[in-house]
């Protein structure tokens, strides 16, 4: 039998030739170019469109994801330099997106993937828009509150880690914690970390482990909920509302380490605290134990220091104060203490005397300042300007009194000289018309008017009656 195709992808050359009987046996290299070729060939370039999840960027600047859907997935890389020219498009986990590129072969590891050309996003998936609307809901009733959020003990002596007992993670939390702080207690509570029913576990023991005593163990100082990392539907179990909550209502600190450092959980919202990784949480709850030796040699060097500092100090105290006098003769020290406290005393008693005898002379100036201003002198001098004041207002009072009077008798009698009433008491008349003015002259009346003549005793009335013969006026009373 003959190969009409070179395995290495060279000009075709015929194989030698093999018996008719033997099987014809490629290399794995050989059938994955094959394979590829058939790929490249068969397919070509091709428009997919799918969910983004396991999104990851390299330092190189190569993107790799997985496009999926209901049934299926396809591994997918966009290499640096078409990925400089996507930079609008949204990429991460949930992402719905069409993509254009080549099927091709990674004949490293036999995987069948896509070399993204071009890229349109689609919209969210349903994962990731629950996840979303999730959050949301758990924000506005305060669960991720900055201000809920505990602080974790500094040196934790026993830690209750909520994860799959044969993991990855618990073995990465194990062995940092053992390598920065040996003694630090694990209590491992195992669960499922994916597929149905996996969140009721997680959250059941997340619960237990905050009333341990109902264990039968001790009480953890903080819970550690992790797992490592996986996609969207891998870590989903961690985006349920039944963890979130039960986190939230822990009573003791928890610790979020789900995925890596790119995922995000509802759980990491709900933690006190989110490390990006298991490795880190293990980092963060225990102190690098070289480190914290090295910490413990410098403040025992420095405490030696400055006790010894401070020893030295009083040694030489101690030393200055024995060469003194008051060590080596005490008697003549005292002596002169006390003849330095009568002199002193003298002192003092002489200040004190000539003290008093300046305020005394300081207080009888006072007296006789305030004797002259004496209260009871002005008030004396006070009330005799009051009486002279009162005599001099009464007798001004009287002799105005008496000035009016003797005006008012002269008014009096003027006006008792000029009032009519005197004038009818010498026999004048007042006649008035029967309009009750005065009347002053005859012309001013007629025949037949009413008069009112008016007596000093009384008063008569008249009809004016016309002339006599003798031009006399005839009246008729």
């Amino acid at each position: 039998m003959q190969l009409d195709f070179d395995l290495k992808g060279g000009p075709r050359e015929l194989a030698a030739p093999v018996a008719a009987d033997e099987p014809v046996v490629l290399s794995v290299g050989a059938l994955t170019r094959k394979i590829r070729e058939l790929l490249e060939n068969g397919l070509g370039e091709v428009w997919v469109e799918g969910e983004v999840s396991n999104f990851r960027r390299q330092a190189s600047g190569h993107v790799y994801f997985t496009l999926k859907d209901a049934s299926s997935q396809l591994a997918c890389v966009l290499f640096a330099g078409q990925a400089a020219h996507l930079r609008g498009i949204r990429f991460a986990d949930g992402v719905q997106v069409q993509i254009f590129g080549q099927i091709t072969v990674y004949e490293a590891r036999g995987n069948y993937q896509i070399v993204v050309r071009k890229v349109r996003e689609r919209g969210e998936g349903a994962l990731q828009a629950k996840f979303e609307e999730l959050k949301r809901k758990l924000a506005a009733e305060g669960l991720f509150d900055a201000g809920r959020k505990r602080a974790l003990p500094k040196f934790p002596r026993r830690i209750g880690v909520v994860t799959s007992p044969t993991g990855a993670a618990i073995r990465d939390f194990l062995h940092v914690l053992g390598r920065r702080q040996r003694g630090i207690e694990v209590v491992v509570f195992p669960v499922r970390v994916q597929g149905k029913g996996a969140a009721a576990e997680i959250a059941g023991a997340v619960r237990d482990l905050g009333d341990a005593a109902a264990l039968g163990i001790g009480p953890v100082d903080v819970i550690v909920v992790t797992r490592g990392g996986g996609s969207l539907e891998d870590l989903w179990e961690f985006n349920e509302e039944a963890v979130a909550r039960a986190i939230a209502a822990s009573p003791v600190p928890v610790v979020s380490a789900v995925g890596h450092e790119i995922d995000f959980t509802i759980s990491d919202f709900a933690a006190d605290v989110r490390a990006p990784t298991p490795s880190a949480a293990a980092e963060i709850l225990s102190s690098d134990s070289a480190e914290l030796l090295g910490h413990l040699a410098q403040v025992s060097a420095r405490l030696r220091r400055s006790l010894g500092a401070r020893l030295e100090a009083v040694r030489q105290r101690i030393e200055s104060f024995r060469r003194t006098a008051l060590f080596s003769e005490p008697a003549r020290s005292i002596r002169e203490y006390q003849q330095s406290l009568d002199r002193h005393s003298d002192d003092l008693e002489a200040e004190a005397t000539g003290w008093i005898h300046a305020r005394r002379l300081i207080l009888e100036r006072a007296s006789v300042v305030l004797g002259a201003c004496s209260p009871d002198k002005r008030i004396s001098e006070a009330m005799h300007l009051l009486a002279n004041s009162r005599t001099a207002m009464k007798q001004s009072c009287d002799d105005r009194l008496l000035g009016l009077r003797s005006r008012l008798e002269k008014n009096a009698a003027v006006l008792g000289a000029l009032s009519p009433s005197a004038a009818l008491a010498r026999g004048f008349t007042l006649t008035l018309g029967s309009d009750g003015r005065l009347v002053r002259s005859a012309a001013g009346i007629t025949a037949g008017d009413t008069l009112m003549t008016k007596f000093s005793d009384g008063a008569v009335r008249s009809i004016v009656m016309p002339a006599g013969p003798s031009g006399d006026e005839v009246s008729d009373s």
